[in-house]
């Protein structure tokens, strides 16, 4: 009776984790509007037709692609053909994904260690910030890490049946990522095939056998679609955006390979300066982009924008794990799950962790989200263990009350480095030092009993997780960066909201339907990200994005684009005032963009806004060439 009273009270932890990860994924989601816009745009372009769908076109013509994989962006394109295409439609998925993530690590621990240790784990990858912003948003991040975490689950099996089916299966799972983000699926492989080789109940040869051929299933899981896209003739599919030589391989290998892989040469610069602090006074301030944070050890827990967002609980993973190796008597020699799987998890938050803090490459504070699981089964884990060290007394006793401390100590300096002028964050700051060291000193107290010491425990480990549980509610009261999503009460402090705007207003939208007769494109932009998004979420209409996401794909030709205005498929273009890299030398379509602004004539803003200042004109692109002019 008492264990079936133990394993109801369990589950009920269980649901009441669950119903605060969808809380927190889910209330209030319609802040977010459409979210990343470009995205946004491109699953609406996706929804027009299936070639489209296929080859993840970002306009409605199939002019050019979105800059990444299909898998996330089909999802949400299959969630809008459900339920209508809305904010709620794309953002759908990812929180749905980040709710079953919390299931799957408290699924995969409990079935390799116990119920408690799972517990844990899922409530603190369910209050990670980064975790709780990204499934919150219509980037694709957490659609990986939900197949990382399903590739976690069938290694598991593999390891516990020495089943070679489940590897495969585990492996097919890392290449279905890639198909979500590329090369981020893969910084996972180390771990998997270094935990794999250090199972001591297999021989050499059989381990070697079995990763040749879930290897063999990866690539190609992973290369299907890119093999599928590139076989077809350039003329008939979308250029693929932010690529050099319009196929997915290029793209693989540079915007979304070798461009986001640039590491620190460590030996080299031992000391990096660290970034000016934030100013959350400043009016431009867009958290969320923290990519200039210098590399280095510190990144990821120092003084700038991104180490409230994945770096509260690192020191208590680490401690954790030092605990769990100890409790599990750890060598080189793998011969039980336990000791497999832990090894797994430390590897992942490694190499996870030297990555992030070293590169130099292209990289979003969002994607800090993949580190999010291993950080939180280190930190379940580890937390149970010590606290059984803690009970068996002795020296180890002590890394309780110290992991206790340390990761407090980070918490505030986190706080304090970031906040340090903001009154709303010292209650915080002293909170989690008081509660923290407070009952830390009583833990050490002989006079108290085992109970009464679990309870003081309890009491610290809620205090570590004040923080980072106030940081993951703020996206359900403030908007978040729509382009680079955080969480953090930092979003309290600026002065515009970052809800998703539409950059071209409805009434130029307006304008360009109504004087549209012929025309292939509703108008011509030189990059995705500035106004192509926002027509075509107002309008439905192609638009012609003839520099791709950036604004420096070479998709067509000057000689072309001349050609595409005579034949009338194009009457109006649209430039920003202020963007310097436009019309450069530097910039590949510098000679579109010039040849718009010399022969093109400005249209007054009087036709469509009585505003006489905006960021942008509007070209019309017949004047000179009126009797030239011919429709298809």
């Amino acid at each position: 009776m008492k264990k079936s009273f133990n394993m109801s009270k369990e589950r009920i932890y269980l649901y009441l984790i669950l119903m605060l990860s969808f809380i927190l994924n889910f209330a209030n989601l319609g802040i977010e509007g459409y979210g990343n816009t470009y995205y946004a745009a491109g699953v609406k372009s996706m929804l027009m037709n299936l070639k489209n769908f296929f080859f993840v076109s970002f306009d409605p013509s199939g002019f050019v692609t979105i800059d990444k994989p299909p898998v996330g962006f089909w999802l949400q394109a299959i969630s809008s053909k459900i339920l209508g295409f809305s904010g709620f439609s794309i953002i759908l998925p990812q929180a749905l994904c980040g709710v079953l993530s919390v299931f799957l690590i408290y699924h995969i621990v409990k079935n390799t260690f116990e119920e408690k240790k799972a517990l844990v784990a899922a409530l603190c990858l369910s209050v990670t910030p980064i975790f709780v912003a990204a499934s919150r948003n219509n980037t694709i991040d957490n659609d990986l890490v939900l197949c990382l975490l399903l590739s976690v689950l069938f290694f598991v099996k593999s390891v516990k049946t020495q089943k070679l089916s489940f590897l495969i299966i585990s492996f097919v799972f890392i290449g279905i990522g890639f198909n979500v983000k590329m090369s981020e699926a893969y910084l996972i492989l180390p771990a998997l095939y270094l935990s794999y080789f250090l199972i001591s109940s297999l021989t050499l040869k059989k381990k070697i056998l079995n990763l040749c051929c879930a290897t063999c299933a990866l690539i190609v899981v992973s290369l299907s679609w890119a093999i599928a896209v590139d076989a077809v003739p350039a003329a008939n599919r979308p250029f693929i955006g932010s690529s050099t030589n319009n196929t997915v391989t290029e793209l693989i290998l540079g915007h979304n390979g070798l461009d986001r892989v640039k590491l620190t040469n460590i030996l080299k610069n031992p000391t990096i300066k660290q970034p000016k602090k934030v100013d959350y006074s400043n009016k431009n301030f867009s958290s969320g982009l923290g990519n200039e944070a210098a590399p280095g050890l510190t990144r990821l827990i120092g003084e700038n924008y991104i180490s409230d967002q994945i770096g509260f609980l690192i020191p208590m993973a680490v401690l954790g794990f030092l605990a769990a190796a100890i409790k599990e008597k750890l060598t080189i020699s793998m011969d039980n799950e336990r000791k497999t799987i832990l090894m797994l998890f430390f590897i992942w938050f490694l190499t996870e962790f030297v990555f992030f803090s070293f590169t130099r490459g292209s990289f979003h504070t969002y994607y800090l989200t993949t580190m999010a699981p291993p950080i939180a089964a280190l930190t379940g884990i580890g937390v149970i263990d010590m606290w059984n060290l803690f009970t068996a007394k002795g020296k180890k006793a002590l890394l309780l009350p110290t992991s206790i401390v340390i990761t407090a100590a980070t918490e505030m300096s986190i706080l304090y480095y970031n906040h340090a002028k903001s009154k709303a964050y010292l209650p915080i700051i002293v909170f989690i030092g008081s509660i923290c060291f407070v009952f830390s000193s009583l833990l050490m107290v002989k006079d108290f009993d085992e109970k009464q010491k679990k309870y003081f425990a309890s009491l610290a480990f809620i205090g570590i997780l004040t923080a980072p549980f106030i940081w993951s509610c703020s996206p359900i009261f403030l908007n978040m960066n729509s382009s680079s999503p955080s969480a953090g009460l930092e979003l309290s402090h600026n002065s515009h909201p970052f809800r998703s705007k539409p950059l071209v207003n409805s009434k130029l939208a307006n304008y360009l339907e109504k004087t549209q007769s012929k025309e292939k494109y509703l108008a011509a932009v030189p990059s995705a990200n500035t106004y192509a998004s926002s027509l075509i979420l107002e309008t439905s209409k192609p638009v012609m994005v003839f520099g791709g996401f950036s604004g420096n794909d070479k998709i067509i030709s000057l000689a072309a684009f001349k050609k595409d205005v005579l034949s009338g498929k194009v009457k109006y273009a649209i430039l920003p005032l202020q963007n310097n890299k436009l019309g450069t030398k530097n910039n590949k379509n510098s000679a579109i963009i010039n040849w718009i602004k010399k022969d093109g004539k400005v249209v007054s803003t009087s036709k469509w806004e009585n505003a006489k200042k905006l960021p942008y004109k509007l070209y019309y692109l017949g004047e000179k060439y009126k009797d030239k002019l011919y429709y298809y």
